[in-house]
């Protein structure tokens, strides 16, 4: 079990880190591309697209919180 309570620890640490507002964002957007294609064939065109625009707002995002704050 401490094997496993280290492993989680770790891939939780790695992924959300300090900025968890960027690890919600991308599965916030992953989610709703994933949605959204599954409705819309349109979305199997553009979603490659949308993606890196949105989980660049999010780091863009992410870094302007951080240089206001400083």
């Amino acid at each position: 079990m401490k094997y496993l309570t280290g492993f989680v620890a770790f891939w939780y640490d790695f992924i959300v880190g300090d900025a968890w507002e960027v690890a919600v964002g991308v599965l916030v957007g992953l989610l709703v591309l994933g949605l959204a294609a599954t409705s819309s064939p349109a979305v199997h065109d553009y979603g490659a697209l949308a993606l890196p625009v949105l989980i660049g707002a999010v780091l863009a995002y992410s870094l302007w919180r951080v240089r206001g704050t400083a």
